[in-house]
């Protein structure tokens, strides 16, 4: 089987009406950082949460303040609204391929860790790269939940779409796929998020369960260039042809 692991997205969506599931890795351990999380919230520190949330304006606070044990629930592979998640687009796709995503993304938030995309989530706003009280998300959660994706991901390839800063939360152990992608021969940055995006959407329409299917599959607007391997990790070069 295929697993991908995602990046978050600084933007939600509001809403939800799905039920509170289990966790990956159990809600438990989880549960000193979003009280954490909570307490700055009720707390009403204007600046604590302008500063945790990453905005100079509180008025723009509103939509995330909330009681994230107390608030409408959603799969987190819809909650996010970011320019990958844009180009997912999942409300469009058939439910074959949205039961893949939830089944098959490990997205690796700042505020619950790491993720599968069927897990249910409030909605949430933790800039990125800020502490939550005491604690430091991407230590806290490489720390607490390394052993358990080690064992998640044992029995699977892996591709990494993830954006470099969320490799703080996780080091992948085993062979693994990246992807690079670059225009008029620069890395691009806001193009690969776009790019991240339509891959996983192309992943899940096609059913994909091998890195060996995914290699032979066509994405439009991307051509291999190279492939460069070192140690564990397997990196496919794509150029932007358009």
């Amino acid at each position: 089987m295929l697993k991908i692991l995602f990046s978050p997205a600084e933007n939600k969506k509001n809403g939800g009406k799905e039920k509170e599931k289990e966790l990956f890795g159990s809600n438990n351990a989880r549960e000193g950082i979003l009280g954490e999380y909570g307490n700055i919230i009720k707390n009403g520190d204007e600046n604590a949460i302008k500063e945790l949330f990453g905005f100079k304006r509180f008025s723009d606070c509103a939509p995330y303040i909330n009681d994230i044990f107390n608030s409408p629930l959603m799969y987190a592979i819809e909650r996010y609204d970011g320019v990958a998640y844009e180009h997912l687009d999942f409300d469009s796709l058939d439910e074959k391929a949205k039961e893949y995503l939830k089944l098959n993304t490990v997205i690796f938030s700042n505020l619950y860790g790491p993720i599968l995309g069927g897990n249910t989530i409030a909605n949430y706003k933790v800039k990125q790269g800020s502490d939550i009280g005491k604690f430091v998300p991407d230590k806290f959660y490489k720390q607490r939940f390394s052993y358990q994706l080690d064992l998640y991901l044992a029995n699977s390839e892996i591709l990494d779409l993830r954006a470099g800063y969320y490799d703080k939360f996780y080091e992948v152990k085993k062979p693994y796929t990246s992807l690079k992608f670059l225009k008029d021969g620069k890395v691009v940055g806001h193009w690969a998020k776009a790019y991240r995006g339509l891959i996983l959407r192309a992943i899940a329409k096609n059913d994909i369960n091998s890195i060996k299917e995914f290699a032979a599959l066509e994405i439009r607007g991307l051509s291999v260039a190279e492939i460069i391997i070192v140690k564990n990790k397997t990196e496919i070069v794509y150029n932007i042809t358009h």
